[in-house]
């Protein structure tokens, strides 16, 4: 099978499930970490032969991306503030909305920074402190998950890209855990607020193969991760400190209201699609 030949076997078996543009970046994305030649230089090659190990590979990549497994998660990869993570079904997928929090995080801080303590609440895949530890690099940086599997993950990450963050292991709905914390500068949080209702509506790349617990929450109390954030920072955010929040687009003014009444001034922040997905709370 020669270079292109393998690339149209792919994209023909992709556009079965996928647009053709979306079949088109996943096809390109596979190709290029299975030869390890960007598509430019493939398309040099094109009538070279690829090994048989290239071969079984692409078999194998196709059959799992054909079930709407999320290429990411096959190709063990994604990319976030200009950095490859390892990624599994232990983490969600990093989102270009979340890089959008952390800019939004660097934009409020004021260089140079000699002290600054930062928490992120939920590691996953440690996307967020990773990225912050090496935008700020004198910050002490902590962040927790419950999920031990998230943690390996996140510790994996951390040690490949070179960044220094202490992660643990962490019930935050306990609050008796919160003991173990000390008070942070700023609090970070990409928390699960998706209802369970909209189960429904979601894609099956999504919804069978990403961790449901880090994505979805009770239909009667949607808010319990931001109702427990809030009732955190009160012992545990600096005075002059700030919580900054991705949202669900669909409930920035009820997690606007909680903070308020909890005696916290609100920001609200639209991302890139002009939707209202972060929020960004200091103490009053």
């Amino acid at each position: 099978m020669t270079m292109q030949e393998a690339t149209y076997f792919l994209l023909n078996k992709l556009c079965t499930i996928y647009d053709k543009s979306e079949a088109s970046q996943i096809t390109d994305w596979v190709m290029e970490q299975l030869t390890g030649s960007k598509k430019a230089e493939r398309m040099v090659y094109k009538n070279e032969i690829i090994t048989i190990e290239e071969e079984l590979l692409l078999h194998q990549y196709s059959e799992r991306l054909l079930q709407h497994e999320p290429v990411q998660y096959v190709l063990n990869e994604a990319w976030f503030s200009n950095m490859k993570f390892y990624v599994d079904k232990n983490v969600l997928i990093p989102r270009p909305e979340t890089e959008e929090l952390v800019e939004w995080i660097i934009s409020n801080c004021k260089f140079p920074v000699d002290e600054l303590k930062i928490l992120d609440i939920g590691s996953g895949s440690g996307c967020i402190p990773i990225s912050l530890k090496k935008r700020i690099r004198k910050a002490e940086v902590w962040s927790f998950d419950i999920s031990e599997g998230a943690l390996t993950v996140a510790q994996k990450n951390a040690g490949d890209l070179g960044q220094e963050v202490n992660f643990i292991q962490l019930d935050f709905l306990d609050q008796h855990s919160w003991k173990k914390l000390p008070k942070f500068d700023i609090i970070v949080s990409n928390p699960p607020y998706i209802p369970e209702k909209d189960k429904q509506t979601m894609q099956p790349n999504v919804l069978e193969y990403e961790p449901a617990t880090a994505l979805f929450v009770p239909d009667n109390d949607a808010l319990i991760f931001y109702k427990a954030i809030a009732e955190f920072g009160k012992t545990h955010l600096e005075k002059s400190g700030s919580v900054f929040m991705e949202i669900h687009e669909s409930l920035g003014k009820e997690v606007a209201e909680l903070f308020q009444q909890a005696s916290y001034s609100t920001e609200i922040k639209k991302d890139m699609q002009e939707k209202d997905r972060m929020i960004k709370a200091g103490l009053v």
